[in-house]
């Protein structure tokens, strides 16, 4: 009886553990970057909001993370409508390798980017860009040469107008920019990476974007999932002193179909209904409608994130 006894305490006290929240991977882009930011809020979000535990693991790149979760050891990435695609298709960056186990979770926001020069650089318009020196490459982030080549496009440049810096990433493009081996570097707006080199440099300024009918053509022949759009001067947004037309192109949430559907269920649960927290970790999330986080792409959206997105009547993705 005495042993019982024994053996029914400890069970009580087991039970009174707190159970350990499920660990699941976010998969970003390099620290300092925007992916980055943006998967660590949603990290944080999901963390303290859905009682899991989720681990940031930057890579070099998007195409990275991709690829780890392909083979089930990536449970979650913020990546670009232009990726997603490309990546299940097996085409653009990514052909011949095609990324099967990758689903969608939800469309997150309109994603802004531009190509920085000096504030005090002659240089105003992207077309201006013509024999000067411009990162490129982005061995780490294949998607973006398409991104850079839509900029240079919109202003009826090619990659043969310009001197190309090779750089793996978008982070090493702006340290190449900040030690002066570039006359123009791209980036996402509001990065962190671009608040550090607006202090190195003494100040940067985005190059004008055009927003004519031949402009706008050039640039969606590059990238059809891109549009023009204009950006305000705003605190804590360097380099725009005046409004500013810049590139855009939706932003998604990507989950493994190796994720099990409660999981998935729980991400996404979370980012619809704390936009608040999001914000405060990456200033990006003020774009985002928690009402519309589904959206007609060609891909896969994972069960469990379609389960809440049903329930929460954003279903079928229009």
């Amino acid at each position: 009886m005495k042993r019982f006894i024994i053996a029914g305490a400890a069970l009580l006290a087991s039970a009174a553990l707190p159970v350990a929240a499920q660990t699941v991977s976010m998969g970003t882009s390099p620290q300092g970057s925007a992916g980055y930011a943006m998967g660590a809020a949603i990290a944080k979000a999901a963390t303290e909001k859905a009682g899991l535990q989720v681990r940031v693991q930057p890579f070099a790149g998007n195409s990275v993370a991709i690829a780890g979760m392909n083979r089930g050891e990536v449970d979650f990435s913020v990546v670009n409508e232009i990726e997603v695609v490309e990546a299940l298709a097996g085409a653009g960056s990514y052909e011949g390798r095609k990324q099967d186990n990758v689903r969608m979770a939800a469309v997150l926001f309109p994603f802004t980017v531009s190509i920085y020069v000096k504030k005090d650089s002659p240089l105003k318009t992207v077309a201006d860009l013509k024999g000067k020196r411009m990162t490129w490459g982005y061995s780490a982030m294949v998607t973006l040469k398409s991104v850079v080549g839509a900029m240079l496009a919109n202003g009826g440049l090619t990659e043969n107008d310009i001197q190309p810096v090779l750089v793996p990433n978008v982070n090493r493009g702006a340290e190449d920019f900040i030690a002066g081996k570039a006359d123009a570097f791209f980036h996402a707006t509001s990065s962190p990476k671009v608040v550090e080199a607006d202090a190195s440099v003494g100040g940067l300024r985005a190059l004008q974007m055009l927003d004519t009918p031949e402009a706008l053509a050039r640039t969606k022949k590059v990238l059809p999932q891109s549009y023009v759009m204009e950006l305000k001067p705003r605190p804590n947004q360097p380099a725009f002193p005046a409004p500013t037309r810049v590139l855009a192109y939706d932003y998604t949430l990507v989950v493994g179909k190796h994720v099990k559907d409660d999981v998935a269920y729980k991400v996404v649960k979370a980012i619809a209904e704390n936009k608040d927290l999001l914000v405060s970790s990456f200033v990006g999330f003020r774009s985002m409608d928690p009402k519309k986080l589904a959206k007609k792409i060609e891909a896969e959206f994972h069960p469990g994130a379609a389960k809440y997105l049903q329930e929460a009547g954003q279903w079928p993705p229009r």
